[in-house]
């Protein structure tokens, strides 16, 4: 079917082949609306997003983005904690060794399944080679180990993390358009984009993803799977207040993004082979139904049972709130004294009450404040494994 498609799409005119021939940089969209629009004649679009002043180094779009929809993913999640009963400061250890797993991972499964990269260019990011499918295992298994440590429900933290997900993906996506990258086989669509870099790899991987014309517009793959996260998102943003058991969310991101992924990869150019198979794709439609049976099976046995409780129904999750809670007040309270201080003694006042509270209620134990934390870890985690052990499903 797609290669039949690719074959009825025209070629675009001579004049826009010339000037993408001549202006490497250029992108344009030829079938995009009547007259001369911008789009149709199109801009130049340069993959450096700027260089550091005095220096050779480039930051690239593709980075920025990424880190960009990881920060705005990071924010999103810290704020929905507390509703799914994780206290965000024993989640941060968790959050940064997810991340590191996802790098770590991305780029493995990457190097493992691609021709072109070995396993001596691993740290050599800068030329790209991530894959997403890797990156999710990588943060799981890191992340989940840490969790774990930090008396964390695992499934309740994933329901969290999964809308973060989509919209690190969403936004990420983005980069592949200023690398020019990750795009499909030919369109007549109006959105079907052309340049030089789509028009070279044709030209030099002829065989990959069907027949394709060098001098014909291509799917955008990478804003198809960008708008299909950004729905994603809203979905699950929504469902997770109507979630029946910790995880399904998370299920549902797995199986959702599998959906979206099989049908897009059917039409990208570049993808990772096994053999004769697209790796994405064989996985992304494992996954689909495993999260099917997996979301049927939770849902049947929990219906049965009738007694489910959320991790943010647990004595345990209010145990640990309660304690970030007060340890937060103690920190404002802190940082209240040490301004009043601070103040007093630049207006030339008296600050000794003000440092004598402080010294009443955080300076007299200052010196065992470290054994009295490490004792105070110690008791929590014996009081957090007698709870998990009668939370755990």
């Amino acid at each position: 079917m797609t290669q039949l498609a690719t074959q009825l799409v025209k070629d675009a005119s001579d004049k826009v082949i010339e000037t993408l021939r001549d202006n490497h940089d250029k992108v344009c969209f030829p079938n995009f609306g009547s007259g001369n629009n911008i789009l149709k004649k199109g801009f130049t679009l340069d993959r450096v997003m700027f260089k550091i002043p005095g220096t050779d180094f480039e930051i690239y779009w593709y980075g920025f983005l990424i880190a960009l929809g990881i920060l705005i993913g990071m924010i999103y999640g810290f704020k929905r904690m507390r509703s799914f009963g994780i206290d965000p400061d024993r989640a941060t250890d968790s959050v940064i060794g997810g991340l590191i797993g996802a790098i770590v991972g991305a780029r493995l499964y990457y190097i493992i399944f691609s021709d072109e990269m070995k396993m001596s260019e691993f740290f050599n990011f800068r030329q790209g080679g991530l894959a997403i499918y890797g990156g999710i295992i990588g943060a799981l298994l890191i992340g989940g180990i840490i969790a774990k440590l930090r008396k964390l429900k695992l499934t309740a933290l994933l329901d969290v993390a999964a809308p973060c997900f989509l919209i690190g993906q969403a936004i990420g996506r983005w980069g592949n358009f200023f690398n020019q990258e990750a795009f499909g086989s030919n369109t007549s669509l109006p959105w079907g984009m052309m340049s030089w870099n789509t028009m070279s790899f044709l030209a030099e991987n002829d065989n990959i993803g069907g027949t394709a014309s060098v001098y014909a517009p291509v799917h955008p793959c990478f804003l198809y799977e960008s708008l299909w996260c950004i729905i994603g998102f809203v979905i699950l943003h929504i469902y997770s207040k109507h979630r029946k058991f910790d995880g399904e969310v998370f299920l549902m991101y797995i199986g959702w993004y599998g959906l979206g992924r099989f049908f897009i990869e059917a039409m990208r150019t570049d993808s990772l082979y096994l053999g004769n198979i697209k790796i994405s794709q064989l996985l992304a439609a494992l996954c689909v139904i495993a999260t099917i049976i997996l979301i049927i099976i939770f849902r049947g046995v929990f219906k049965r049972r009738g007694d489910y409780q959320f991790f943010y129904e647990t004595e345990l999750s209010k145990q640990q709130l309660e304690k970030a809670n007060k340890n937060a007040e103690m920190q404002k309270e802190k940082k209240e004294l040490k301004k009043k201080i601070k103040e007093a003694k630049a207006n030339g006042e008296s600050f000794a009450e003000f440092e004598n509270e402080y010294n009443e209620k955080f300076g007299k134990n200052k010196i065992s404040d470290t054994a009295d934390k490490a004792v105070e870890t110690i008791i929590d985690n014996i009081d957090d494994n007698t709870e998990e052990e009668k939370t755990d499903e």
